[in-house]
């Protein structure tokens, strides 16, 4: 049996088109109407991915994404949105979500982000073994996906671990943009992408939320590095 996903979509059509595909890929599909069921299904343990609709009535996916997040989910989220702002791309992953898609998409483009975000969730369990690193007072332990700042734990999102550990482990190093892009999603959004600027935001905002010194500096045009002051 495949992977089981929970589609949270209130166009009918789109909903059931999308959860055959899915099917027929293999997967297990729960499809739900509304942001209330979604958020009472995608809490279930056995849920590998959750792929939702910003536009929902009631329950929007922002407010499902927020939910979820303050919850202590790290269940992976893609949201599909109609919306071609990227301020409005921007609020999802702000929400919670991992990565985003806009409507119209193909349906390989659809499967291409499944498989990245479901090899995100199981990264470490089928590779090298878990081990604990250390830079400054910057503490991660991958057996148990946690983080700290001297004694401070950070309470961090799938994503924004996976970007931590990928830092930490390349501490010194400064790992471009498309690196970084292929390596925790598996792709690259391209130049115009906001994505990794909001995530260096929060990891900032996090790293340095008890009074700290700055671990994550930007390289001007090139991208991103972990280092002690």
């Amino acid at each position: 049996m495949g992977s089981s996903i929970v589609i949270a979509e209130d166009d009918r059509a789109v909903r059931e088109s999308v959860t055959r595909a899915l099917e027929l890929e293999g997967y297990t599909v729960t499809a739900v109407g509304d942001g209330a069921a979604a958020l009472e299904i995608a809490a279930a343990p056995e849920v590998d991915l959750l792929i939702l609709d910003l536009g929902m009535p009631n329950v929007d996916g922002l407010t499902v994404c927020r939910r979820l997040r303050s919850a202590g989910s790290r269940i992976p989220i893609l949201v599909l949105t109609a919306r071609t702002e990227v301020s409005d791309r921007v609020s999802g992953l702000d929400a919670g979500a991992d990565d985003y898609l806009p409507k119209p998409f193909s349906l390989d483009e659809l499967f291409a982000r499944i498989r990245s975000l479901l090899r995100r969730s199981t990264y470490g369990e089928e590779n090298e073994e878990p081990r604990e690193v250390t830079v400054e007072d910057l503490r991660i332990d991958d057996a148990s996906r946690r983080a700290w700042r001297g004694d401070r734990e950070m309470e961090l999102t799938k994503t924004e671990f996976d970007l931590l550990q990928l830092l930490a482990y390349n501490a010194g190093v400064v790992l471009s943009h498309s690196t970084i892009y292929d390596r925790i999603w598996g792709y690259d959004f391209g130049p115009d992408s906001k994505a990794l600027a909001v995530y260096i935001g929060y990891l900032r905002r996090k790293t340095e939320e008890g009074g700290e010194s700055r671990l994550i500096h930007t390289v001007r045009g090139v991208g991103y590095t972990l280092r002690t002051p």
